[in-house]
């Protein structure tokens, strides 16, 4: 390995070449650490639950180069739904070979690895959200997160099975379903108006109005926080 090319990219290149036929699994990772010539013992330092590591690694590659893809694009002139349709599309095109990510839908189907799968796809959404510029300080950001992760990982699935043409079908699919979360939010906007519903709604309001995204200064092993919580 030269000593400029970083080791975890080196083990997640030779890995690369392993997955389509063994899977994210110990013996991937074994070949990786052989086949990339990093020593053994730093290869486990930076990777140590072994190929699950470089599974994640393989998912925030294709986050980044959805991002730079829309740093680049010109979207000012996109109504904001096709911004998130586009992002969505950019990420799915950011992989080359289907068969990665289908071996790595399995390996976090499994339930020690699913909360690492649910917070990779969680991420996704989050970096989709920041770049197209959201601002939300309350329990939007939340909401707008969980319902982009919903559209993202089903649209992922029909990915995988999609043999259409440049995936026409996906992209018809990725439409619908933002279609439908643009349909649940117009009839929110519509209960929120409705005189008959502001007195039920004031107390929950509140007190979601208290709650808070992330803080950079915040514990990082806790998903946000509530704005009513002791500073220190």
């Amino acid at each position: 390995m030269s000593a400029e090319k970083d080791p975890k990219e080196a083990l997640l290149e030779a890995a690369l070449a392993h997955v389509p036929f063994d899977g994210w699994n110990e013996v991937t990772f074994r070949a990786a650490v052989e086949e990339s010539h990093v020593e053994p013992a730093l290869a486990r330092a930076l990777c140590p639950r072994g190929a699950l590591d470089l599974a994640i690694a393989f998912h925030k590659r294709g986050d980044a180069v959805m991002v730079q893809r829309l740093n680049d694009a010109d979207l000012n002139e996109m109504r904001f739904r096709d911004k998130i349709a586009a992002a969505v599309r950019f990420r799915l095109e950011a992989v080359d070979d289907k068969e990665l990510v289908r071996r790595g839908t399995t390996l976090f189907s499994l339930p020690q690895h699913a909360a690492d799968g649910a917070k990779a796809i969680w991420d996704t959404a989050d970096l989709i959200w920041r770049t197209l510029g959201d601002t939300s300080d309350d329990f939007n950001w939340y909401t707008k997160r969980m319902t982009l992760s919903g559209v993202y990982g089903s649209t992922v699935l029909y990915w995988l099975g999609d043999d259409s043409p440049d995936h026409a079908r996906t992209w018809e699919f990725l439409d619908r379903r933002i279609e439908n979360v643009m349909q649940f939010e117009k009839v929110k906007a519509q209960v929120r108006q409705n005189p008959l519903f502001k007195p039920f709604l004031a107390g929950p309001n509140w007190a979601l109005g208290k709650v808070k995204p992330p803080s950079a200064t915040s514990r990082t092993d806790m998903p946000g926080h509530y704005a009513g919580d002791r500073q220190e």
